[in-house]
C-alpha cells in the first residue's frame, strides 16, 4: 500500500514538472511566432515575395507546435487529475481497511455470551438493590411508628382537623357546607356519632 502511494506521489511530482515544461515551450513559441511576424512584413515591405512565402510557411508550422502544446497540456493536466483521485481512493481504501481491522478487533473482545451474562447479572443485581432499599423504608418506618408518641400523633391528627374546620371531643362537628362559614357550622345542630362514622368522614376529607 506504502509502495502504491509512493508511485502515485511520484507519478504526480512528475507530470507537475512536465506542465511547467509545456507552459515555457508554449511561450518560446509565442516569442518566436511575433518574431517571424516581424520578418514576414519586413520581407514584403521590401517586395522579397519568395522570402515571404518561406517564412509564411515555417509561421503556419510554428502555430501548429504552439497548438499542440495546449492539447498536450490538456491532457497532462487530465493525467495529474486522474493521479490525485487515484490518490484519494487509495487513502478512503486504506481508511476502510483500518476501520475494518479495528471492528474485527473488537468483536473479537467483545464475547457476546459475556455481555449477555454482564447484562443479566446487572440486572438481577439492580433489582436485589431495589429489594434491599424497599426493607430498609420499611423498617425505617417501623422504627419510627413505633417509638412515635400516641399524645404527639393526636396532636397532629386534630391540627389537622383545626385547618379543616372539624373538632373532635365526643361529639365532631360536620365540615361545612358550600356557602355556609365555619360559625354558622359550628352553631348547627351537633349530633354525637361513632369513632367509625368520624374516620369514614376523615376519609372522604382524604385525611388518612
Amino acid at each position: 500500500m506504502n509502495s502504491l502511494f509512493n508511485l502515485i506521489k511520484e507519478q504526480t511530482k512528475e507530470l507537475r514538472g512536465t506542465q511547467r515544461q509545456i507552459t515555457r515551450d508554449r511561450t518560446a513559441l509565442e516569442k518566436q511566432e511575433k518574431q517571424m511576424e516581424a520578418e514576414i512584413k519586413k520581407m514584403a515591405k521590401s517586395g522579397n515575395r519568395e522570402a515571404c512565402k518561406i517564412l509564411a510557411k515555417q509561421l503556419v508550422q510554428l502555430r501548429k507546435q504552439k497548438n499542440r502544446t495546449y492539447a498536450v497540456s490538456s491532457k497532462v493536466t487530465s493525467m495529474s487529475t486522474q493521479a490525485k483521485v487515484m490518490n484519494s481512493q487509495m487513502k478512503m481504501a486504506g481508511a476502510m481497511a483500518t476501520t475494518a481491522k479495528t471492528m474485527q478487533a473488537v468483536n473479537k473482545k467483545m464475547d457476546p455470551q459475556k455481555t449477555l451474562k454482564t447484562m443479566q447479572d446487572f440486572q438481577k443485581e439492580n433489582m436485589k438493590m431495589g429489594m434491599t432499599e424497599e426493607m430498609i423504608n420499611d423498617t425505617l418506618d417501623e422504627i419510627f411508628d413505633a417509638s412515635g408518641d400516641e399524645e404527639e400523633s393526636q396532636d397532629i391528627v386534630n391540627q389537622v382537623l383545626d385547618e379543616i374546620g372539624i373538632e373532635i371531643s365526643g361529639k365532631m362537628v360536620r365540615a361545612p357546607a358550600a356557602g355556609r362559614s365555619l360559625p354558622e357550622a359550628a352553631s348547627s345542630k351537633q349530633d354525637t356519632i361513632s369513632d367509625e362514622e368520624i374516620e369514614r368522614q376523615l376519609r372522604a376529607l382524604g385525611v388518612d
